[in-house]
């Protein structure tokens, strides 16, 4: 089961079909897919159902948890943050996108710090890692502020669109960490 968490501005919370159409919407703009791995470009219309529909049993059965992050004020699906769990490790590897309108403001920052939270205090991980693309500087902050250490670089390391891309690895351990505020 995927918890409802809340900080003062965002609700992190389980997806739901109604989410589909602004989950196309966001990751369809092609500024959020590029610096993701795994995001197509264009979106295919109809998909966004289908990854919302797998989330439960991947929760249930402790693969992966996916939080939809929606903005309190205006009750806005603003994006995602997402632990996958290796269990035989106590790790898991984090990874989120947030929709370009929201970009800039804190949320990630905010949303990435209550699912750190959750994974080394209800979970019980003991080490949490991410993944970004050289060039996506304001999600390595997201990682900075919120207490993960640069690991090192993959030069080349993932091919998107054609390109291979360097790769940065960040890491944080349960016992080294603080979330940021």
């Amino acid at each position: 089961m995927i918890p409802i968490i809340e900080t003062d501005r965002v609700l992190l919370r389980a997806f739901n079909p109604a989410d589909a159409p602004f989950v196309e919407e966001l990751a369809g703009d092609k500024r959020v897919a590029e610096t993701t791995l795994t995001i197509p470009h264009p979106y295919p219309t109809g998909s966004a159902i289908n990854w919302i529909m797998n989330h439960k049993k991947r929760a249930d059965q402790k693969e992966s948890y996916i939080f939809a992050v929606e903005e309190k004020k205006e009750r806005k699906l603003i994006g995602t943050v997402t632990l996958r769990l290796e269990n035989s490790h106590k790790r898991a590897e984090i990874a989120y996108w947030f929709g370009v309108p929201f970009w800039g403001k804190g949320y990630a920052t905010e949303a990435v710090s209550k699912v750190i939270e959750f994974g080394f205090d209800r979970i019980g991980l003991n080490r949490i890692w991410a993944t970004v693309m050289k060039k996506n500087i304001a999600s390595s902050k997201v990682l900075i502020k919120n207490g993960f250490n640069h690991e090192g670089t993959f030069p080349k390391h993932d091919l998107k669109w054609g390109n291979f891309e360097d790769v940065e690895y960040y890491g944080l351990l349960h016992n080294s960490c603080h979330y940021a505020n």
